[in-house]
């Protein structure tokens, strides 16, 4: 490895990164919006563009192993987006969701692999995006982001394991003793995530057969938590919604003069949902926020499109509604 190779990757990185700062910011819109749009529910989006010293870190590495590569193009995760769900089967469905919106460069469930090694350890997906479209494209800085997907408790653990290992002092002595609480813990977190999981199914399995809280009696829109019950038990095999996205399109259904669950259960009586969810030909499970808003797409046409509410996604919802008339 030479020391030269590694300073000229140093300072193309450090020219590029003003570039490469506004390029993490419009990722992390883009994919949260694209969420957003399709109703999935998740704690958080949030993005990095890489620092100089841990760009000059893995410059080292890749040289190290390989003295004719170009860390500008071998370093893949410049652009960084962290997206954070609740339970496994919301990061599965973000990644089938992504894989229709971006061109998927690479795909790594390391959770899968430490699974398949026999191990517990850390848990976490990535991809590696790009906006192109054209074949055989390859790694553009500008335009490719490295996506990290994990629920609540596989970053917590790959949080906390990464202070202790990289940013304390273990004694060697302790390493052992450690590494050995370090394993049972991710044993532990992927029982909970597996638990929260069937939390989550029963709890949804029973929604539509319960009474829940009315709401702010002040507030002429059904409220999130009857709306969440509600469309748990009309699409019973999608998954939750954020909860700004029940409010969200509660403030639609005003907008239509739908301001009870009885109006809406007569306004959704002649619609096939089925049919419809087909038609929109999904690579990712929708989630009952989405289910319901293609109802009402099919059901009110252009007058949805042309609500208040719907303003800021016009061409997104025409793009549906060619969908669903063939």
């Amino acid at each position: 490895m030479s020391l030269r190779h590694v300073d000229r990757a140093v300072a193309g990185y450090t020219a590029a990164r003003p570039r490469l700062v506004p390029a993490t910011e419009q990722f992390v819109a883009d994919v949260a919006a694209t969420i957003d749009e399709a109703g999935i529910n998740y704690l958080s989006v949030t993005g990095r563009t890489k620092s100089v010293a841990s760009f000059a870190a893995k410059a080292r590495g890749v040289l190290a192993a390989d003295g004719a590569a170009d860390p500008l193009v071998a370093v893949t995760d410049q652009v960084g987006v962290r997206v954070i769900t609740y339970v496994q089967r919301d990061i599965d469905a973000v990644a089938d969701l992504l894989a229709e919106h971006f061109t998927v460069l690479d795909d790594r469930d390391l959770g899968v692999e430490t699974a398949a090694a026999g191990r517990f350890g850390y848990a976490s997906r990535h991809l590696l995006v790009t906006r192109s479209t054209e074949p055989g494209a390859g790694y553009e800085p500008l335009r490719c982001a490295s996506v990290q997907l994990r629920t609540v408790l596989q970053h917590a653990w790959a949080e906390f394991e990464h202070d202790i290992r990289y940013k304390g002092t273990v004694p060697p002595e302790q390493v052992p003793d450690l590494d050995r609480r370090f394993t049972l813990a991710a044993g532990l977190l992927e029982l909970a995530d597996r638990e929260f999981q069937t939390i989550r199914d029963r709890l949804q399995a029973g929604f539509g057969t319960s009474g829940v809280d009315a709401g702010d009696e002040l507030d002429p829109r059904i409220s999130a938590q009857e709306l969440a019950t509600f469309l748990a038990g009309r699409y019973s095999s999608a998954g939750w919604s954020r909860t700004d996205h029940y409010e969200w399109i509660a403030g639609l259904l005003l907008e239509l003069g739908i301001a009870s669950l009885d109006e809406l259960s007569e306004v959704l009586r002649d619609i096939d949902s089925a049919a419809v969810t087909a038609a929109m030909d999904y690579r990712y499970p929708p989630g009952a926020v989405r289910r319901l808003d293609d109802d009402l797409l099919a059901r009110f046409g252009e007058r949805y499109l042309a609500l208040h509410g719907n303003a800021h996604r016009q061409d997104a919802l025409a793009a549906r509604a060619a969908r669903l008339s063939g």
